[in-house]
């Protein structure tokens, strides 16, 4: 009984879940997909390919959308069914690869509300409203982070956790879930990432308490731990070991001349005697108190908010980047209700395609350094065949220069002989 009940609700779970987007950007995706007019007209608006790029698992199931012109700006968007997730899980998954060693540029998407107008989807000033941002976004050294953002009551919350993107060249996927107990998780490749309550990782509200604006460190507070020992002194010959002493090595030049060049001194080198500034040892504070920590209130502007999960309203989904170096590849989106439908899906597609495109990246590698290592030991023979054609051509110049010299001592020897007889 206990068995047949637990298919029972399997079942129903089967049954009840709900995938509002699968995105496999197949040869139809046009179909579905509007570019925006946001850049049309100042020359900056970058065009999208379809392909599955120099490498992948599979050439025709791999086929994604394609940055494909550096320095632009992107905007492209679809509608699919509207929905609200209200006491249900949100899932919002995506793959995502970055093949040109990307320096700069978003790879993230964006959930927007089924009102938002496709030609004119845009980011920067002005931007359309967007629900939940969510992805990689890298620029040099200092960005290279996973974007959680919220919109709540007009404002753009990020998340206060560092979540690290994945930077290298093979796709990786993307998973953001959303409790309806107002708790998440974040996953790259179907592995947690991070997770928690979604009050205590975005500011949704103002803080529960605030530092006591009447508090103040007392005036006899001490939080030194550390002072000099009062009963250490400093030995007499202390200052008497100077810190730079005479080059004992050093020699008065041959050519010195005291008159014109004045007394000789010899340089002065580090002395290895030298103990440096002398400081008391320390000891520890009897009357340290510790860390003064500054008393904290209820924060009389702090309003308890429910609910941070849910929105009315989930219709549109658009990716909006800006990109220095093109070549990012977007593919496989979904939106559902269920993690395992995610869970599935991930296994279709990257779990299906990732080893064999790692595969083929790998021997794309290979090749391109052999070529490499190819090309420099060309370049590296060609050189020195030049050095020996020009140590021959010296050779031969030192050897009509000796036989020209013999020739010029012959004729002296016989034009002596001649003098003398």
């Amino acid at each position: 009984m206990k068995l047949a009940l637990l298919v029972l609700v399997s079942l129903l779970a089967v049954v009840s879940a709900k995938v509002y987007l699968k995105e496999t950007f197949d040869d139809s995706w046009q179909s579905r997909w509007v570019d925006s007019d946001w850049k049309k007209n100042d020359g900056t608006q970058g065009k999208w390919k379809h392909t599955a790029g120099e490498f992948y698992g599979d050439a025709e199931k791999d086929k994604g959308i394609q940055t494909s012109e550096d320095a632009r700006f992107y905007a492209i968007s679809s509608k699919f069914e509207k929905f609200s997730n209200e006491g249900k899980d949100l899932v919002i998954q995506f793959q995502v690869r970055f093949p040109q060693n990307i320096d700069c540029g978003g790879g993230y998407i964006k959930i927007l509300p089924s009102t938002t107008e496709l030609k004119n989807f845009r980011g920067g000033e002005g931007e359309s409203k967007y629900n939940i941002m969510f992805g990689p976004d890298i620029c040099g050294t200092s960005t290279k982070r996973v974007h959680v953002i919220f919109n709540n009551e007009g404002k753009n919350i990020l998340i206060k956790k560092t979540i690290n993107a994945e930077t290298d060249k093979l796709s990786h996927v993307y998973t953001l879930i959303v409790h309806s107990d107002d708790s998440y998780e974040v996953r790259v490749d179907g592995v947690k990432r991070e997770s928690g309550k979604l009050a205590d990782d975005w500011e949704f509200t103002a803080p529960r308490t605030i530092k006591d604006p009447n508090a103040k460190k007392p005036a006899d507070w001490v939080d030194k731990a550390k002072i000099d020992d009062p009963s250490d002194t400093k030995p007499a010959d202390w200052e008497s070991i100077p810190k730079e002493i005479p080059d004992p090595e050093a020699t008065k030049p041959d050519d010195w001349d005291d008159e014109a060049d004045g007394s000789w001194e010899a340089p002065t080198i580090p002395n290895p005697e030298y103990k440096g500034e002398w400081k008391a040892r320390q000891i520890d504070n009897p009357d340290y108190k510790g860390p003064w920590v500054h008393p904290e209130i209820a924060n009389p502007d702090y309003k308890e908010k429910t609910d941070l999960y849910k929105y009315d309203d989930f219709g549109v989904v658009g990716i909006d980047i800006w990109q220095v170096k093109a070549g990012t590849i977007f593919d496989n989106i979904f939106i559902s209700d269920s993690v395992k439908e995610s869970e599935d899906f991930l296994a279709e597609t990257y779990g299906a395609s990732k080893d064999k495109e790692k595969e083929m990246l790998d021997n794309k590698e290979k090749v391109k350094r052999d070529e490499e290592e190819e090309e420099r030991k060309r370049v590296e023979s060609e050189k020195k065949k030049q050095e020996d054609n020009k140590s021959g051509d010296d050779d031969e110049d030192d050897e009509e220069e000796e036989s020209s010299n013999d020739d010029a001592a012959e004729k002296l020897k016989e034009k002596i002989i001649k003098e003398e007889l």
